[in-house]
């Protein structure tokens, strides 16, 4: 497929509440050092190279950014890289983060945010590193099966005062979606998802449609590997489709994505320039029903 003249209007258009984006995004986690994300020992990654991949994002029509506080490495920090890239920001470049999960200086993980001083100084920091006065769309990232009622409702009195201007949630199930709901409006739901990652999520990807809920998959190239990245091979389906398409298993991963629903997004993360352009490219892939058939029948064989 043609890369280097894809652009992320291919992959058509989204509305996050009031925020029209392109349905290919861009993910911050691995800007700022090189091999795994989140890692304390990682090796900062170079900062003009970083800030180069995010201005190209820009020109190849990505206007939707998730990125987070706790997105960083020893000497580079992905809000701030942000800032220096885009600041002042197009108009219609909407910035995603998520609040919950907090790391020490030293890159260390730390107890999540769960009470209202807590989470709002998450905001905060969101706010001073991005140089904002309000956040576009912030996202309550969970761990576990238990109430969220009380952190949401923190969050929903932050947008009440004007710090945030959409909601979304993160790692959630979809009896926390219905309580974030009761609550405020919920614009998206990020949860981990991809070929053979999660099929257990397929109905409430669906539900989400339903709801007009944009539902963001998180890992939908690395799969089972997470923050690691891609790793070993990938399965013979995906080659297979691949090589139909003169595309690589990456953007076939992210085409398949793409596939289940217009209201599904994608945000593949990257530092390397000829990777973004690959991955915005994807957005232009269409895979036939065949493609989906084979796909599909490899996503709940090995998805459990």
């Amino acid at each position: 497929m043609t890369s280097s003249t894809s652009t992320a209007a291919a992959s058509g258009t989204w509305t996050l509440g009031d925020l029209m984006i392109n349905r290919i995004g861009f993910g911050a986690m691995r800007l700022t050092q090189d091999g795994a994300a989140l890692d304390a020992d990682a090796v900062p990654s170079d900062r003009n190279r970083a800030i180069g991949v995010l201005r190209r994002a820009v020109e190849l029509g990505v206007n939707h950014i998730d990125t987070a506080a706790f997105y960083f490495s020893s000497l580079r920090s992905a809000n701030e890289l942000i800032n220096r890239a885009l600041a002042p920001y197009p108009d219609d470049l909407v910035i995603t983060t998520k609040v919950g999960p907090a790391r020490d200086p030293a890159g260390q993980w730390a107890t999540h945010a769960v009470t209202p001083t807590e989470l709002r100084g998450q905001v905060e920091e969101n706010l001073r590193q991005l140089g904002c006065d309000h956040l576009d769309v912030v996202n309550l990232r969970v761990l576990g099966t238990h109430s969220i009622a009380e952190r949401f409702g923190a969050l929903a009195d932050l947008r009440e005062a004007g710090l945030i201007r959409h909601l979304g949630v993160s790692n959630v199930h979809p009896h926390q979606l219905a309580e974030a709901l009761a609550i405020a409006p919920v614009v998206c739901v990020q949860n981990r998802y991809g070929i053979g990652i999660r099929a257990d999520q397929d109905e409430f990807v669906r539900s989400c449609g339903e709801q007009g809920i944009a539902f963001v998959p998180f890992y939908a190239i690395a799969g089972a590997a997470g923050r690691v990245g891609v790793v070993g091979d990938d399965a013979a389906e995906v080659f297979d489709v691949a090589r139909a398409h003169d595309a690589s298993p990456a953007q076939v991963r992210l085409a398949w994505t793409l596939h289940q629903g217009p209201h599904v997004l994608a945000i593949p993360g990257t530092g390397n320039p000829e990777h973004l352009v690959a991955n915005v490219a994807a957005g232009a892939l269409r895979l036939t029903e065949a493609d989906l058939a084979v796909l599909g029948d490899l996503h709940r064989r090995v998805g459990g």
